[in-house]
């Protein structure tokens, strides 16, 4: 049984640090490509995708991003004053995430959709019954400006495997993914992160 969801997490709390001296100033999300910041960006595919209800996290140069998304409705901010990572981020904001799947998408990266849109290609995948994650992957060989070793395989049911040490692996994560909050049913309570 597949889901659109209609809320979604952009994580945008990221110190830019691979990208400094531009993101001393200027947080990494805010980065313009091609006359876009890399955050509308994002928010674009998600309201292209019927997403009415939005949290951004925030840390490095909180107050940028924020004036930056003034004005436009249904965006809840989440500042971080320690910086909490992916999972912590999520976990912290789940109380704005409802009860229902939802989308979670990195602030930092520029794709192209094909055909089908690939929030919609996600969403149409998604089986509430066995899944409480799905993850957006891309091939390493055409991920433009990738050079890495890739991050999983999947095996004949499309279940993915992390690659070991010594191993170069076909697939990565896009930084697109539907998560349930069930994941995070046994997170530390918000007054620990």
């Amino acid at each position: 049984m597949s889901t659109h969801p209609h809320r979604a997490m952009v994580l945008a709390a990221g110190l830019g640090l691979r990208m400094r001296p531009i993101t001393e100033h200027t947080p990494k999300p805010l980065v313009e490509v091609a006359g876009r910041t890399m955050l509308d960006r994002a928010l674009d595919h998600l309201a292209a995708a019927g997403v009415t209800e939005l949290v951004v996290n925030t840390h490095w140069l909180a107050d940028r991003i924020a004036a930056h998304l003034s004005g436009r409705p249904g965006i809840t901010l989440s500042h971080e004053e320690v910086l909490l990572e992916t999972g912590g981020g999520v976990a912290k904001a789940l109380p704005h995430l409802g009860e229902a799947p939802f989308y979670v998408v990195n602030s930092d990266i520029i794709w192209t959709d094909g055909a089908t849109r690939a929030l919609k290609r996600l969403a149409d995948s998604w089986d509430d019954e066995r899944m409480d994650a799905l993850l957006l992957m891309q091939r390493t060989a055409t991920a433009m400006g990738y050079d890495g070793q890739g991050d999983f395989f999947l095996d004949a049911e499309g279940v993915p495997r992390r690659r070991g040490d010594r191993e170069v692996a076909p697939l990565l994560f896009s930084g697109v993914q539907i998560l349930h909050p069930r994941l995070f049913r046994d997170a530390p309570p918000a007054s620990s992160r």
